[in-house]
């Protein structure tokens, strides 16, 4: 009688696990929801002007303006599907350092390092209340990844 049971578990399983490689494009090196914010399948990234602002004020130890944090907010808000948010930060602190002809390890502006400007843009989500996934579960807005690679 148990191995019936152990059969039809098994089963179960297998059949819930292949529904979800189904959905998730197992098979793909890129799967998952955060797949969608991939420019490659159509997806537009924002470009985040008002935390492009946000980030550089900070980042040099400036107050920022309550409209320049009001719109950094907003536009990150606007972005539909929370996996892209990160991702869109990653891709406007990349539009930052090519503007600015910055390379590892040197000032992006007077007064503020690289390490520093990745750190600020990593919590932007954090002070704008703007929720991202976060498997770690620890409950803090913050786009680690952005933080910790070479964005």
């Amino acid at each position: 009688m148990w191995m019936k049971t152990v059969f039809w578990g098994l089963l179960l399983f297998m059949l819930v696990a292949t529904t979800m490689a189904v959905e998730y494009g197992a098979r793909s090196h890129n799967s998952g929801p955060w797949s969608w914010c991939d420019p490659a399948t159509g997806y537009k990234v924002s470009a985040l002007t008002g935390c492009r602002a946000m980030v550089k004020l900070q980042c040099v130890g400036s107050q920022v303006p309550e409209a320049v944090l009001r719109d950094c907010c907003q536009q990150l808000a606007d972005i539909n599907n929370e996996w892209c948010r990160c991702g869109d930060l990653s891709s406007m602190l990349r539009s930052v350092y090519q503007e600015l002809g910055v390379r590892e390890g040197k000032e992006v502006l007077p007064g503020c390092r690289k390490e520093v400007m990745k750190l600020t843009a990593a919590s932007v989500p954090e002070v704008c209340k703007v929720p991202i996934p976060n498997p770690s579960g620890d409950g803090a807005g913050v786009c680690y990844w952005v933080a910790y690679t070479d964005a």
